[in-house]
């Protein structure tokens, strides 16, 4: 777990989202018609699509529950344990992970291996199908024993080091692989 905000085990996860909220300046209504991301001195400001809007409410809570802060390793984090722990029939989750997932290597390598390798023994939110308020009347203790987050993950295996790999060529390959493909043309 990274430093930062801390939850307590019997708050309960609506509580924990307000705070989580507040905490990162975030609207909290899932109903912004654009996404602003920040990049050093670059500012996105991107369409926030019906898909992510239904995935970013899952994300939300798994930064609650892991402890995985929402700057640049963070998100690395999150976007590792997501992709090892699946993200069902979401694709805006798988999408948008693959893009997180793309910068390990430059800012949390040891980070995000172990995150994924957690994911990869644990739970996420995403089988749940579609979001239920339900969730938010759970404890943070309750939810994260829900989903195997409440122990250590165990030493990662050879096969959760093939999956990572499997993992990171593939992110390069969605990523980068348009990018590639049109200087290879150009030249």
């Amino acid at each position: 777990m990274t430093t930062g905000i801390a939850y307590d085990e019997h708050m309960s996860m609506r509580a924990a989202r307000q705070r989580y909220f507040d905490v990162n300046g975030f609207d909290g209504s899932y109903s912004e018609k654009w996404v602003t991301l920040k990049a050093g001195p670059l500012t996105l400001r991107l369409p926030n699509a019906e898909g992510r809007k239904r995935a970013v409410r899952f994300h939300d809570l798994h930064h609650i529950i892991t402890g995985y802060q929402t700057d640049w390793a963070g998100e690395c984090e999150i976007g590792a344990y997501e992709l090892g722990g699946g993200c069902g029939v979401f694709l805006w989750a798988w999408y948008l992970n693959l893009q997180a997932f793309l910068l390990w290597p430059f800012v949390a390598p040891r980070r995000a291996f172990d995150a994924f390798v957690r994911g990869r023994h644990a739970r996420t939110l995403y089988y749940q199908g579609e979001f239920q308020d339900a969730l938010l009347e759970q404890s943070v203790g309750d939810l994260r024993a829900t989903l195997a987050l409440d122990r250590p993950a165990p030493p990662a295996r050879l096969g959760d080091v093939v999956a990572f790999a499997a993992w990171t060529l593939f992110s390069f390959a969605i990523n980068l692989g348009p990018f590639i493909a049109l200087a290879w043309w150009l030249l």
